[in-house]
């Protein structure tokens, strides 16, 4: 059991003692903090606060003390219920309100829940601000409204609607081409709230939906984050129904995996690199990820004399480049869709709209689609060292070592060799680092992670 405080947010396992868990208690401290530093921040007296939630069993729990506490504090309530991260995030613009919360784990099993804040725009707050917030939990500085000023608090049920609704009017999606195919789409939604959002798109755009674990009563029927050992059943009933393609969601519906036809992956790495193949094809630009994705989506940027970024490592820094460089397209190898013509936040609607929408004007298969791209294969590994290591020294030593390639240092180290890289993280909590690599095939990644490794031995 634990609780991780940081600057996105709260986690943790629900029951246990407080601050060791997302107890009660810890909920309305860190609601209590938010909405204290919103007031502290924002120059008007009327505050209104959108609170969405996935599907999570503790969902209602949670949210109850959430939006009481936000009450109690003399905030505004607009309460989506069950919604998903990228809802919230269009509602709070769309609504003019002054932030919003999250209540999801994200990909976490069931025991867990998380409080993730929004800022005035629906996207994530700063590092900055959230350290502001954390501070203000600890100080437990309160000042909570008196009986006639307590907040007002009020339902919608038409955030989906008004979601997909976005979606359908991108001039990029084109619905007209998605309805001709009449695509056979399999949906496994983990029992959340993808379970409810997704099919109301895909009957938008003509699809047949075959539902798979879509009923959100949080009951998650295996490990909820979208990877290929957590996704057998949706394999086999692709191949048993003969559908054209398998879409897989996480609880809160900000991560899209894909399986072709074949009921084989299509690759958490690639949902991004299909989605910028189709958007650079139609208008050069700028694509943004992270530096531990895959080097395919520089490759497919190239392609179309378009330009390619790496942010450090989290969505927060990913958005932020994303508006320096003013990106086409961006995202994370999670299978995390980010398009700024609808808003700043990973959206796995908006990525089913968009690849199925790719998927028929080509008019191939999707595993011919994916055929057309680089392969490429990950490796993940990690070296734990002696708490007396230090491990910034390390990293500088291996930043020296290999200065005469391209290495970035703005998250750890990252080392681009002509035909692979590796990337160097070292874990906040203990004394790890972090080795990821990537090649043209998976015994290259697995050698080049364990050579990295033996250089950061011979440097210790």
């Amino acid at each position: 059991m634990s609780l991780i405080k940081s600057i996105s947010g709260i986690r943790g396992t629900i029951g246990g003692r407080v601050n060791d868990n997302l107890t009660p208690l810890d909920v309305v401290k860190f609601a209590s903090a938010f909405g204290t530093w919103l007031q502290n921040n924002k120059n008007k007296k009327d505050l209104t606060l959108i609170i969405g939630r996935d599907a999570r069993i503790s969902g209602l729990m949670v949210n109850s003390l959430v939006t009481a506490t936000l009450q109690g504090l003399g905030i505004n309530v607009i309460d989506l219920g069950l919604s998903t991260t990228p809802t919230v995030e269009i509602m709070v613009p769309e609504l003019n309100a002054d932030g919003g919360i999250i209540l999801t784990a994200s990909h976490n099993p069931k025991q867990w829940n998380a409080l993730k804040l929004l800022n005035e725009k629906g996207e994530f707050i700063t590092g900055e601000n959230g350290a502001e917030v954390l501070a203000l939990a600890e100080s437990e500085d309160f000042n909570y409204a008196e009986v006639d000023d307590l907040g007002k608090y009020e339902t919608r049920d038409d955030a989906f609607d008004i979601h997909i609704q976005q979606i359908l009017d991108l001039p990029m999606v084109d619905v007209e081409a998605i309805k001709a195919k009449k695509f056979k789409v399999i949906l496994d939604a983990v029992n959340s709230t993808g379970g409810i959002a997704i099919p109301m798109l895909l009957d938008k755009l003509g699809c047949e939906t075959v539902k798979l674990y879509c009923e959100p009563n949080g009951q998650f029927p295996h490990n909820p984050e979208p990877l290929k050992e957590h996704l057998g059943d949706i394999c086999e009933l692709i191949k048993k129904e003969g559908a054209d393609v398998g879409v897989v969601v996480d609880p809160d519906v900000d991560r899209l995996a894909l399986i072709d036809e074949k009921g084989e992956m299509f690759g958490e790495e690639y949902t991004l690199v299909a989605v910028a193949d189709y958007l650079l094809k139609n208008k050069n630009g700028v694509a943004i990820s992270n530096l531990s994705s895959s080097r395919a989506l520089r490759d497919v940027a190239q392609s179309h004399n378009s330009e390619y970024f790496a942010s450090a490592v989290g969505e927060v820094n990913v958005v932020t480049l994303m508006k320096e460089k003013n990106a086409v397209i961006g995202g994370e190898g999670n299978g995390g869709i980010i398009y700024p013509e609808l808003h700043y936040g990973r959206d796995s609607l908006v990525g089913v709209a968009l690849f199925l929408t790719h998927l028929a004007k080509e008019n191939k298969t999707v595993s011919e689609l994916r055929a057309g791209y680089p392969s490429y294969f990950m490796g993940k590994k990690k070296i734990e060292l002696t708490p007396e290591i230090n491990v910034d020294d390390i990293l500088s030593k291996m930043e020296k070592e290999y200065q005469n390639e391209n290495v970035s240092t703005i998250d750890g180290v990252k080392i681009d060799f002509e035909n692979n890289w590796v990337h160097l993280r070292k874990s906040n909590t203990e004394p790890i680092i972090r080795i990821y690599t990537e090649a043209k095939s998976q015994e290259e990644a697995d050698k080049l992670g364990d050579d990295i490794i033996a250089k950061i031995k011979s440097l210790i």
